[in-house]
C-alpha cells in the first residue's frame, strides 16, 4: 500500500468515527401565536418547559384568561426554583462538547424578574398584595447578582410597588419610596395615596430578543424592534387622569446585565475550538508536505492522522451562545394608581407616539367595577388580544 492510500485510509476511518460520535438534533416544533395552545398540541422538551409557561402565562394575561396566568405563572416560578437549586444540565453544558442552548432554560435575570412581576400582579388582583410584595422583592433579588453591580438594583417599579403595597398593608413604605425616587427617570414619583383603589399596570414596545455574535458565535447580544409608542392616555369616564411615560425599559436591563460565568466559558470554548482547528490545519500540511520524502513518510502518517484529529475536536466543540428567550415580552413598563368613587367606570388607554399624536388601532376601552374595600388592578398592554370588561 503507498503512503497516499494509506493516508486516504486514516482520512475515511478517521471521518467515519467522527459521524458515528455524532447526534442528530430534531428540529424546533413550529410555534404559533399562543403558547398555550401549543403546550397541549405538542410535546414540549422538558428543557424548554420555564420557557413555554413565561409564554403562556403572559399570552393568558393579555387575554383576560387570568386563572391560566396564574397557573402558568405558578409552574414557571416553582420549575425555576428547582432547576436553580440542583441543575445537571447547566453543569454538563459547560463541557467543550456540549451546546449551551442543551440545558434547561430559566432566562437572564430580566426575564426570571418578568415571571416574578406579573405573578405580583396577579396576586395584587387576586387581593393579596403581601404576596405581590414578596414576588417584587424577589425580583430585586433577582436584579443584584450582577458582574460590576453598577446596574444592580436598578427597577424602579420593583422599588415603589412595594413600597406602595407595604404602604397599604398600614406599614412605612417610605424606604421604598426613596429607593424609588432616585431611580426615577420623572422628577419625583407620586406620592403614595393608601386610597387610591384603581392600580393599573401598563406595557407596550417590544422587548429584547436574544443573537449570537464572534467568530464561533460564542457572544450574546441583545437587540429590538423598535416602537412608536412613547406615552399612555388614561382616561376615567372620559376624564383625563394620568399621562403615562416609560418607567422602566427591559431592553436597558438586558444590556446592562453584567457579565455571565457562561461567558467566560464560552469564551474558553470558542479559543479551545480555533486552537484545535488551527493546530489540525498545521498538521495536516506538515503531513502532506513530509509525505513526498520517502524517509518521512512514516512521520506524515503520524501527523496527519493527528492533525484530522484535531480537527474533529475542533467540530465537536460547541461554544455557541443559547439564544432561546422569552418572546413576546415588552419594552416599557408603567404604573399608576387613581381614585375613583366605588362603582362601574369606563376606562380609556390612548397610546401615543413622540409627537403626543395617538393611536386609534391601539386604543383599549373597557368597564372595571371600582369597590370600596378592595383595590382594582388592571393590567394593559400594546399587545393585549383584546379588549376585557373587568
Amino acid at each position: 500500500m503507498t503512503i497516499f492510500s494509506r493516508l486516504a485510509s486514516i482520512l475515511l476511518l478517521l471521518l467515519l468515527a467522527s459521524g458515528c460520535s455524532s447526534t442528530s438534533q430534531k428540529s424546533p416544533s413550529h410555534l404559533t401565536s399562543d403558547p398555550s395552545i401549543d403546550g397541549s398540541k405538542v410535546a414540549v422538551p422538558s428543557k424548554d418547559r420555564v420557557l413555554w409557561q413565561y409564554r403562556a402565562g403572559l399570552t393568558a394575561l393579555r387575554r383576560g384568561s387570568f386563572e391560566d396566568a396564574r397557573r402558568s405563572f405558578d409552574e414557571a416560578i416553582s420549575l425555576m426554583g428547582g432547576i436553580l437549586a440542583n441543575d445537571k444540565s447547566a453543569k454538563k453544558s459547560r463541557g467543550y462538547f456540549s451546546s449551551e442552548s442543551r440545558k434547561t432554560f430559566i432566562g437572564e435575570p430580566y426575564e426570571r424578574i418578568m415571571a416574578y412581576f406579573y405573578r405580583g400582579v396577579i396576586y395584587w388582583m387576586d387581593g393579596e398584595p403581601d404576596n405581590a410584595r414578596a414576588c417584587f422583592r424577589t425580583a430585586q433579588l433577582l436584579d443584584s447578582d450582577t458582574e460590576n453591580r453598577e446596574y444592580a438594583n436598578d427597577y424602579y417599579l420593583l422599588e415603589y410597588l412595594e413600597g406602595l403595597a407595604t404602604t397599604k398593608l398600614a406599614g412605612d413604605g417610605s424606604d421604598a419610596f426613596k429607593r424609588a425616587e432616585a431611580l426615577s427617570k420623572r422628577a419625583a414619583p407620586p406620592p403614595y395615596e393608601s386610597k387610591a383603589n384603581l392600580l393599573v399596570f401598563i406595557d407596550f414596545g417590544f422587548g429584547p430578543k436574544k443573537y449570537a455574535t464572534g467568530q464561533h458565535s460564542e457572544q450574546l447580544r441583545f437587540r429590538h424592534d423598535p416602537t412608536n409608542i412613547r406615552q399612555v392616555a388614561v382616561k376615567a369616564d372620559q376624564r383625563d387622569v394620568a399621562l403615562l411615560g416609560p418607567q422602566d425599559d427591559l431592553f436597558f436591563q438586558a444590556t446592562t446585565r453584567g457579565g455571565r460565568v457562561m461567558d467566560h466559558i464560552l469564551a474558553n470554548k470558542a479559543v479551545f475550538k480555533s486552537t484545535t482547528d488551527n493546530i489540525g490545519n498545521a498538521a495536516l500540511i506538515s503531513g502532506a508536505v513530509l509525505a513526498h520524502n520517502r524517509g518521512t513518510q512514516e512521520a506524515a502518517l503520524g501527523l496527519v492522522a493527528a492533525g484530522i484529529l484535531s480537527k474533529i475536536v475542533s467540530a465537536a466543540t460547541t461554544p455557541s451562545a443559547d439564544t432561546r428567550y422569552w418572546d413576546g415580552l415588552p419594552q416599557y413598563l408603567s404604573f399608576t394608581a387613581i381614585s375613583l368613587p366605588p362603582g362601574q367606570h369606563t376606562l380609556s388607554f390612548e397610546f401615543r407616539d413622540q409627537n403626543g399624536r395617538g393611536l386609534p388601532n391601539l386604543t383599549k376601552t373597557f368597564t372595571v367595577q371600582v369597590s370600596a374595600s378592595q383595590d382594582k388592578v388592571v393590567y394593559v398592554s400594546d399587545q393585549s388580544i383584546s379588549p376585557q370588561n373587568l
